[in-house]
């Protein structure tokens, strides 16, 4: 006999992680409860309380667990040289890591008022940057810092904008990919001015 497959999270903080933004998910972030976060995984808001004393925390801690593949992506960056081959690199492992992270980026998506008042707002901004500065030469015009930073958008409008769109999930995150690439390409080497 086999043995029974564990749960891909399985711990009791990634649990209270995922029932917590699934619950932020359906009802909003301002009208979950702890106690309604304890109802839902069966524990007391005693058991609950010793992981995360707030909401705020709970996200703090999604942030950070789904943030991880970021950061180790802005460390890698920063050793390598700046050539078209390393953006390239940094775009197709920044897309990975929003595809992991996309049930955070839904859930500040729906309750951006809230997202706006919590400590990981302000990260988020200074990932972002952190990410275009990898991706632009230091001295780019400013065009190209546009299309820097457009690219990073065209990669999180490819997971939120076109969510609802019909289609693939992965064709659509494969298609911001590809414009994210053309974008950079063209700001790594505009050609001729005209």
């Amino acid at each position: 006999m086999g043995s029974t497959p564990q749960p891909r999270r399985g711990n009791t903080r990634q649990r209270i992680q995922d029932v917590a933004l699934e619950l932020f998910a359906e009802q909003g972030y301002e009208k979950t409860s702890l106690r309604e976060i304890a109802e839902r995984l069966q524990v007391t808001k005693a058991a609950l309380y010793y992981h995360f004393k707030t909401k705020d925390d709970i996200l703090s801690g999604i942030f950070e667990d789904l943030n991880r593949p970021v950061e180790e992506l802005l460390e890698w960056g920063r050793e390598q040289p700046r050539t078209l081959e390393t953006k390239k690199e940094i775009l197709v492992r920044y897309s990975e890591a929003l595809k992991a992270a996309a049930p955070l980026f839904v859930f500040m998506q729906e309750n951006q008022a809230a997202v706006r008042d919590l400590s990981i707002g302000p990260t988020m901004k200074q990932r972002v940057v952190a990410l275009v500065d990898l991706i632009k030469e230091p001295d780019a015009p400013l065009t190209d810092q546009v299309r820097c930073f457009t690219a990073l958008f065209a990669m999180h409008a490819g997971m939120m904008a076109l969510r609802d769109a019909e289609g693939d999930p992965e064709e659509k995150r494969e298609a911001a990919l590809e414009v994210a690439i053309e974008l950079v390409t063209k700001a790594h080497d505009p050609g001729p001015t005209a």
